[in-house]
């Protein structure tokens, strides 16, 4: 699928061989899209470019977990940041055009991830860049849905020892932690988890989470962790994991009877040690803005703010 305007032309690459055309502008992910082919993350026809006069205009792709058929995220959307007042124009009719060729017919896309600086607002050129690329997304119906904060442990960073408050296990029986992560659903300050909750029961969207995301991490298992109180009674959990990129620590909480107690803590440290123990070059870990406890719980135990990102979505169809 091809579109030509004027002197415009808008497609995806053809393969690999047009890498280098597509990694004209610069972004972290521009040595990673290689392998994500060669893994399944990502497909040719989901990398798309608009071109002017034979020069790389604006661009935009999709990933995927290996496997799926159609893309979980839109994490690349670019454009020409020399000011030209068009730009802006040419990364919205790039974005529509590779939806209808990328997007299945009535639903809904996927989300727009974006990493920026954590001062974005604060730099004049970037928060410009980041204004322009979310205008563009918002030219084809996207609206802001939230921004979240990416966290990083580094080696050399103390992890508090054990306390003693809370004994952790492996995680046995599958059907402990679905039913804790149904638990934790209640009064959870996650934007996405909460939109879950509009749609579907506490045990639908914590099933959702756990076979869509935990169950294909090809880490471990036994790293999983359930924290309990000394009289036997699971207080929390904690799920470090490694994404196929980074180690992470991918999901924790405490239960609603046992939150107000600083519990987190001691279940974030069990995490870190878990994959600490691993020589592990850093572990990466993300929380919404607004989720003000946690963001201060990891903040506490020594992890740094090393970005932000921002989550854009379009409405479902109907």
């Amino acid at each position: 699928m091809t579109s030509h305007h004027d002197d415009l032309t808008i497609r995806p690459i053809t393969g690999p061989d047009e890498l280098d055309l597509f990694n004209r502008f610069p972004h972290p992910f521009n040595e990673e899209l290689a392998g994500d082919l060669d893994d399944g993350h990502r497909r040719p026809g989901w990398l798309w470019v608009a071109l002017r006069d034979g020069r790389l205009a604006a661009r935009v792709a999709w990933w995927a977990r290996p496997g799926n058929e159609h893309p979980d995220v839109m994490d690349i959307l670019d454009l020409d940041d020399s000011g030209h007042p068009e730009t802006v124009d040419i990364a919205a009719h790039l974005l529509s055009t590779a939806m209808a060729g990328v997007v299945p017919e009535g639903t809904q896309p996927p989300y727009y991830l974006r990493f920026v600086d954590p001062d974005w607002r604060g730099a004049p050129a970037t928060r410009q860049a980041t204004e322009d690329r979310m205008a563009a997304a918002a030219r084809t119906g996207a609206r802001l849905f939230v921004e979240r904060l990416r966290l990083e442990w580094r080696p050399g960073t103390p992890v508090p020892a054990p306390t003693g408050r809370l004994s952790f296990r492996p995680v046995t029986d599958p059907g402990e932690l679905l039913a804790m992560m149904t638990d934790v659903m209640d009064g959870t300050l996650d934007a996405h988890g909460r939109d879950d909750l509009t749609r579907m029961s506490p045990r639908e969207a914590a099933a959702r989470h756990y076979d869509e995301e935990l169950a294909l991490y090809t880490s471990p298992r036994d790293w999983w962790r359930i924290a309990d109180l000394p009289g036997g009674e699971p207080a929390g959990f904690v799920i470090p994991a490694h994404n196929g990129y980074n180690p992470i620590i991918a999901y924790l909480g405490v239960v609603p009877a046992h939150r107000g107690h600083g519990y987190i803590a001691d279940i974030l440290a069990e995490g870190t040690r878990v994959l600490a123990a691993q020589d592990v070059p850093c572990i990466r870990a993300s929380t919404d803005l607004g989720n003000a406890p946690m963001a201060a719980a990891f903040h506490r135990a020594g992890w740094v703010t090393t970005g932000h990102q921002i989550d854009m979505t379009w409405d479902r169809p109907g």
